[in-house]
């Protein structure tokens, strides 16, 4: 018996020890709050970037034609090549003339037989002979047999093609001898002889159609003028995605003396300046005040083009939100132009899931 109470004495301190504590205690657990896991980014010195686009394209014009022929039948003969130079008026394909020829001596024919009807019903109304309705009928035919006339000429004048300005051929799409319909192409052309109209013609990405607006001003190479730098200015984008390439459009219309031996379908490259941006000159007037810093794209939020949120940490392991103006956009990053600062903790990864003030752990830093 003694043996056992011995045994029971310790479970009885530890039974005490759980039930015997006072009514008002209440058991205490550490409460922490979820952090969201972050990689950032320290800041350096800001960098003296151009706050540019880089694009490529084709130089086109904005005047390209597709000629053809009015009316159907057989070419009878095409008279330019690919690449020739061509002036307004100047006779470039003719069709096979027989059948249209044919329409027009038919449609003669019936005009002077009308004239003569009508002639001989006018005699014969005035001789009480044929009604009033008669002379009216006469009359309409006649009239339809002039119109009749009129078309067939029109038809005869557009079986040839001629050019319509001063320019270039590009393409020849047809061959003598082809029989065509109306309206198929035969000939595309330009007016490649008037400066004002050469473009290059670039593809935007949808962050770049963002950020570049009509007007921005443009510098641009081509490796067929390699010592002969030419400028441009934004002047038309596209407003929808291009179903074949799955990019936006834009046109640069070239400033200044175009050179004589720019062709059409040449390849080019520049970089569009951001009117937006804090220096919208080109490259080489851009000194050390355009100071930037490069970001990569999934720490921008909301951006709307010459705007958009970033987070960074706070010494106190916290995310805050700020407002940044976007300078420009290259391949694998985005360009800033305010909003940063020097030595600042810029968070990179895992900004989606995070709101102002929300408590973050760092797992990784880079310089």
């Amino acid at each position: 018996m003694q043996k056992l109470s011995i045994l029971l004495l310790p479970a009885a301190a530890l039974l005490f020890q759980y039930c015997g504590a006072p009514a008002s205690g209440k058991a205490t657990t550490n409460v922490t709050t979820d952090t969201i896991p972050v990689q950032v980014m320290v800041l350096g010195a800001p960098s003296s970037l151009s706050s540019g686009v880089a694009v490529s394209g084709q130089f086109t014009t904005d005047d390209e034609t597709m000629l053809s022929f009015k009316t159907g039948g057989i070419i009878s003969a095409i008279l330019v090549n690919e690449g020739d130079r061509i002036h307004k008026g100047q006779l470039l394909a003719t069709l096979n003339l027989t059948e249209i020829n044919a329409q027009v001596s038919q449609a003669q024919l019936n005009l002077e037989k009308a004239q003569r009807d009508y002639t001989r019903t006018q005699h014969l109304y005035a001789d009480s002979v044929a009604t009033l309705e008669q002379l009216q009928n006469a009359k309409t035919t006649l009239d339809v047999a002039t119109e009749q006339v009129r078309s067939t000429h029109f038809n005869l004048d557009y079986s040839q093609i001629r050019a319509s300005k001063d320019g270039f051929v590009l393409r020849k799409l047809a061959n003598p001898g082809q029989v065509i319909t109306a309206g198929t192409a035969v000939l595309q052309t330009n007016g490649a002889d008037a400066p004002s109209v050469w473009l290059l013609r670039v593809g935007l990405s949808d962050q770049q159609w963002a950020i570049v607006h009509l007007g921005d001003k443009a510098a641009i190479q081509t490796n067929a003028l390699p010592n002969q730098p030419l400028t441009g200015t934004v002047s038309r984008k596209s407003a929808q995605v291009d179903p074949a390439t799955g990019s936006f459009t834009a046109d640069i219309r070239l400033n200044g003396n175009i050179p004589s031996t720019l062709a059409s379908g040449l390849f080019g490259k520049g970089e569009i300046f951001l009117a937006t941006a804090s220096s919208a000159v080109p490259h080489a007037a851009i000194g050390a005040s355009a100071q930037n810093w490069k970001i990569p794209f999934e720490s921008l939020l909301d951006g709307d083009g010459s705007s958009g949120y970033v987070f960074v940490a706070t010494q106190d392991r916290k995310a805050q939100k700020i407002k940044v103006r976007i300078a420009g956009m290259e391949k694998d990053s985005v360009v800033i132009g305010e909003g940063l600062q020097e030595g600042q903790t810029l968070i990179v990864s895992g900004s989606a899931y995070l709101t102002d003030s929300s408590p973050i752990r760092i797992i990784s830093s880079q310089r």
